[in-house]
């Protein structure tokens, strides 16, 4: 518990950096535009990328950042774009999200593992069981009728997904960009010769 107070703590002190404001109003720009590119695999899946901006702020400046960003962008997105009515309860997972990722990733070490790990426990929990209640209450459709097409969903996306931002994470960091803006987030560094990964 300590350690999780701890992480929140170190969080919570990100908002004291300017670099969190002007890398989060950034990023949030990028989400924007993201937001309307998206690859279809099949009918009913397609892969987006407007996710990805918010999973880099939770795992730059952890559990606390992560969750008010998600929520500022999930609102945007939606004065940008309607779709149906607001519903404020899926911009509280939104959030939630935020901060799971953020316990995952934040000063932690980027392994692949993790990432598969954080966006399984999204998946299941935000995705598939309280974004689909979420949804059943906006739509008046039963919760039941609309979880198999999303189990189905997430179960596809998950490891494109993982694999994503893993390796996205990883070519932003050894290219030098975070650099530019003085984060240095711990990435996984790989053994010259031999060695334990």
């Amino acid at each position: 518990m300590k350690k999780l107070a701890t992480l929140f703590t170190r969080s919570l002190q990100e908002f004291k950096q300017v670099k969190t404001v002007t890398v989060c109003a950034m990023l949030g720009a990028v989400a924007l535009v993201l937001g309307s590119l998206s690859v279809e695999i099949i009918p009913s899946v397609r892969i987006g990328f407007s996710g990805i901006p918010n999973e880099f702020v939770a795992w730059l400046f952890g559990p606390v950042v992560g969750p008010l960003f998600n929520g500022t962008m999930d609102i945007l997105k939606y004065l940008a774009k309607p779709t149906n009515a607001y519903f404020p309860g899926l911009t509280m997972v939104t959030m939630l999200a935020g901060c799971i990722y953020g316990c995952f990733f934040y000063g932690r070490p980027m392994r692949l593992w993790r990432v598969l790990v954080a966006k399984f426990t999204v998946a299941l929990i935000c995705n598939v069981i309280l974004n689909t209640f979420c949804l059943s209450i906006l739509l008046g459709k039963g919760f039941w009728l609309l979880l198999p097409p999303r189990i189905l969903r997430n179960v596809i996306m998950w490891p494109i997904d993982s694999l994503i931002f893993f390796y996205l994470a990883k070519f932003m960091e050894t290219a030098g960009v975070l650099r530019q803006f003085g984060l240095k987030p711990a990435l996984e560094k790989g053994p010259k010769t031999g060695g334990k990964r």
